[in-house]
């Protein structure tokens, strides 16, 4: 068998992720590898950490992204702040609050578990009752933008209700940075992870991470070691920390962290606050746009995210043939509904550089032709 090089066909992505990729990102990853203990390589990694601080909103000093995508994050968070045997409340509805769950039971924890119907919110009263009758639960996790049924839940009142019982809080904000608002020191948040390939529009495979001082103590007053080597914070902070003298941890990914860097400018360019407002006002443009044609969002609006959103699929229609013929006619991809939501919604993503009207426009078209066949 004779083997070519690969040459992606053009898409545009309205999927859960990746987002298609700004072209002055895609330019930054083609440029000359360095080291990853070149002077000039560290110097980019304290702009990165900056950066990702802005885009956290945070001051915490622990800021860098983990060499691994979002999943990897979600680990990252959990296996550093959670001793076997420890009590720890986890929101589950969707998709990755049940993924939390596993890793919570990984790292030896037990979940006590605060469970909402998909396509909702977190209930923040169930949330209170729940800390109110486990007074050991003493970390708290919830995920800020649930992929998996495009539901937004509160962050800011989840924290308050955590603090109010002293937990740490746990944040996943892989759909949210950058396309929600999202205020980790205003919000009190211990815990954030995030990924590259959503809001940031970069390619997948970094995770951004940010942790408090609360956090960071502790994990180094913890009595048993963190059950990862290469997620361990402690061990990973001899690299991402501060100062130009940095000891070997791994090899970055240098090219991906060029791309990272650029499209962190792109947003400070953008200004956060006009990121969050772009993202709101093209999700409410599709979403009106959407009900022209008979299609309605699944997510009431008051809980809806603005980046990614599923839309019931009217009766009749076949969801792989409709997804099938956007990809094959239009070169359009949009998302499946996964598990309960699987054949109910599509999942439509106005991410980052793909959020914009010209791509409403092309898929609200497409779709209508593709139906009315």
């Amino acid at each position: 068998m004779e083997y070519k090089s690969f040459l992606p066909p053009k898409r545009v992505l309205m999927g859960p992720g990746p987002s298609n990729i700004h072209p002055r990102v895609l330019e930054a990853q083609s440029r000359l590898t360095i080291g990853h203990l070149d002077p000039k390589f560290v110097e980019l990694m304290d702009e990165i950490k900056a950066l990702l601080q802005y885009a956290f909103q945070t001051d915490n000093e622990v800021t860098f992204p983990v060499s691994a995508p979002g999943s990897t994050g979600m680990e990252t968070c959990l296996v550093n702040l959670i001793e076997p045997g420890e009590q720890v409340a986890v929101c589950v509805n969707g998709v990755f609050g049940g993924r939390m769950k596993s890793i919570i039971e990984r790292c030896g924890g037990i979940p006590i578990v605060i469970e909402d119907e998909w396509g909702t919110a977190v209930t923040t009263s169930k949330v209170e009752q729940t800390l109110a009758q486990n007074p050991e639960v003493k970390i708290l996790a919830f995920v800020h933008a649930e992929t998996s049924t495009g539901a937004r839940s509160d962050a800011k009142i989840i924290s308050e209700i955590g603090k109010k019982y002293n937990c740490l809080i746990v944040a996943d904000t892989v759909t949210s940075l950058g396309g929600s608002e999202l205020k980790v020191d205003e919000w009190n948040l211990d815990a954030v992870y995030s990924g590259t390939q959503k809001c940031l529009s970069c390619p997948p495979g970094l995770s951004p991470v940010t942790f408090s001082k609360a956090a960071i103590d502790k994990i180094k007053n913890r009595k048993t070691p963190v059950q990862s080597w290469f997620m361990d914070v402690n061990l990973v902070l001899g690299y991402w920390g501060g100062g130009a003298k940095r000891s070997y941890h791994h090899t970055a990914p240098i090219n991906s962290l060029y791309g990272l860097h650029e499209a962190l400018i792109l947003i400070k360019e953008e200004g956060i606050e006009n990121s969050w407002n772009r993202h709101r006002l093209n999700g409410d443009l599709f979403c009106k746009a959407a009900e022209t044609i008979g299609l309605n969002p699944y997510v009431k609006e008051e809980e809806r995210l603005s980046q990614l959103i599923a839309i019931s699929i009217p009766e009749g229609v076949d969801d792989a043939e409709v997804r099938s013929k956007l990809l094959s006619d239009y070169s359009l991809e949009i998302g499946a509904g996964l598990g309960s939501l699987a054949g109910k919604v599509w999942r439509i993503g106005l991410m980052g550089y793909s959020s914009n009207k010209s791509n409403i426009e092309f898929c609200i078209s497409a779709l209508r032709n593709v139906m009315s066949r």
